[in-house]
């Protein structure tokens, strides 16, 4: 059996299984944030949330599933059908495949290449093309509108993303996942981690991921009172239902670059506890969390107050920061935190 998975067939089962593997986890993954999202949401509001499906609810999101699945998938007579029904499959394909180089526990990653940072940069910048096909196929101004807003959004709140990655590059001198987790790697446990150099930047971040994932309160593009419901407006049954799921699937990957950037992947918080997968999974549901209270508690943004915190003032942060972190790598400042690969922190 062992010789036969060294043969390109048993190599292919093997790459396989891994692929499945990963599939299934953010699918099941994300039947629960769905459940945990409106449970959180009617807690705030004194409400129950759903309680009626399974115990406590908990199979609500597969009867919603199954509800979206079994419906007629109604396209506009003037919508281009082809585009249509590709938009909401290149949402869910694209936020499917970023995962294919995020590290669960040290060697559990499907890839583990050394361009991981770029890899998951360039997929999360190609699913904005999703938004603008849905949003041009269905043939309606509504949709149109919403995908344009999209599309301005996200590519504003990349631009910081990217900038405050670069920060977490410099002083790793890596753009593996997998590396920059070892790399905050310690004695001190989560205080070797990055979220207390990049401190400023781990709110820059969160509030960029939010605005990139059109979560609220950025949620413009698919506001209720404005636009009905933005890009998705034309959308029903399976094809929505693959937008709402690409969507949960990119809020979850942030998720996960925050723990892997800034607080240490599966790495254990207190020294002496064993690392693991758990942690990694742990922090990663708590973040998501974080982006469900702000759901609840935020009131939503006007279109130019979003552009404006993005260009002006996440931008020259960020860029200001970049520079900062360039020369505190560069001279060792503040004890060489900054620059874990030249001290070996």
């Amino acid at each position: 059996m062992a010789e036969f998975f060294n043969t390109p067939g048993g190599i292919a089962i093997l790459i396989l299984a891994q692929v499945l593997a990963v599939v299934a986890f953010v699918m099941i993954s994300l039947l629960f944030l769905v459940y945990g999202d409106r449970k959180i949401w009617a807690a705030v509001q004194m409400r129950r949330g759903p309680n009626v499906v399974g115990v406590y609810g908990l199979l609500q999101s597969v009867a919603d599933a199954l509800k979206y699945v079994v419906k007629e998938v109604v396209i506009p007579a003037g919508a281009d059908r082809s585009v249509f029904i590709l938009a909401p499959l290149t949402s869910f394909v694209l936020a499917m495949i970023a995962w294919a180089v995020i590290p669960f526990n040290d060697g559990w990653v499907l890839s583990d290449i050394n361009v991981a940072i770029l890899y998951v940069f360039a997929v999360s910048s190609l699913e904005v093309y999703g938004v603008i096909m849905g949003g041009w196929a269905s043939n309606s101004k509504y949709p149109f509108l919403g995908s344009l807003r999209s599309a301005a959004q996200m590519i504003s709140y990349e631009v910081s993303i990217g900038l405050i990655i670069v920060g977490v590059i410099i002083s790793t001198g890596s753009m593996n996942f997998s590396e920059i987790v070892r790399a905050q790697d310690g004695n001190a446990g989560l205080f070797n981690w990055y979220w207390l150099p990049h401190f400023p930047m781990v709110f820059l971040f969160f509030i960029s991921a939010l605005a990139e994932t059109n979560r609220p309160p950025f949620d413009l593009p698919e506001a209720e009172s404005e636009l009905v419901a933005g890009y998705q407006v034309e959308y029903s049954a399976t094809p929505f239902l693959l937008f709402m799921a690409g969507e949960y699937i990119a809020i979850f990957l942030m998720c996960a670059l925050t723990t892997l950037l800034f607080f240490g992947g599966w790495l254990s918080p207190i020294p002496g506890l064993p690392d693991g997968v758990l942690w990694m999974v742990g922090k990663m549901a708590f973040f998501f969390f974080l982006f469900a209270m702000v759901k609840a508690i935020t009131p939503r943004y006007r279109y130019d107050q979003l552009m404006r915190l993005g260009w002006k003032v996440f931008l020259p942060f960020s860029l200001v920061w970049v520079v900062f972190v360039s020369f505190a790598a560069k001279f060792d400042w503040f004890w060489g935190a900054f620059a874990r690969w030249t001290t070996g922190g």
